[in-house]
């Protein structure tokens, strides 16, 4: 197990990546704040769902996923039809103009890691995705246990 100055040490390095996040946040479009971005990137990703997966999905409550799917939804970028299942539940689902705003979301987010990352090898590229990856479902995983 780690000492607790490493600890300490990666609790700076966590707070001090919000300088990361507001960057990626500068190069999105000015119609497609970050929460629209992200339900476009998670529909593009695992395709059609409904809302309350996408919450799910999201880590928020379904107050804010319904403002965020308001707002995509009335760009054109998804469609929300009936579940056939449940009448009562909408499925979301990408439009063309939404998988268009997708590649381009994803088109300049690689373009500025790739200018950021520059110098970084393609090993060291593939170390921190599998090390992000790794943290995130232990977090995930614990999320979901009961304590």
């Amino acid at each position: 197990m780690a000492e607790r100055a490493q600890y300490e040490e990666l609790i700076r390095q966590f707070s001090a990546f919000g300088a990361v996040r507001r960057e990626m946040g500068r190069i999105l479009p000015g119609d497609c704040p970050s929460g629209s971005a992200a339900v476009l990137a998670l529909l593009g990703r695992y395709g059609d769902m409904r809302m309350s997966r996408l919450a799910e999905l999201l880590a928020v409550d379904m107050s804010v996923t319904s403002r965020h799917v308001t707002h995509v939804a009335d760009r054109g970028w998804i469609d929300r039809s009936p579940d056939p299942a449940d009448k009562r539940s909408r499925i979301l689902r990408l439009t063309p103009a939404g998988r268009d705003q997708v590649d381009e979301l994803s088109l300049r987010t690689c373009r500025m890691l790739a200018e950021r990352l520059d110098d970084w090898s393609d090993d060291d590229v593939a170390q921190l995705t599998r090390l992000m990856a790794r943290l995130r479902a232990d977090f995930e995983q614990t999320t979901r246990t009961p304590a």
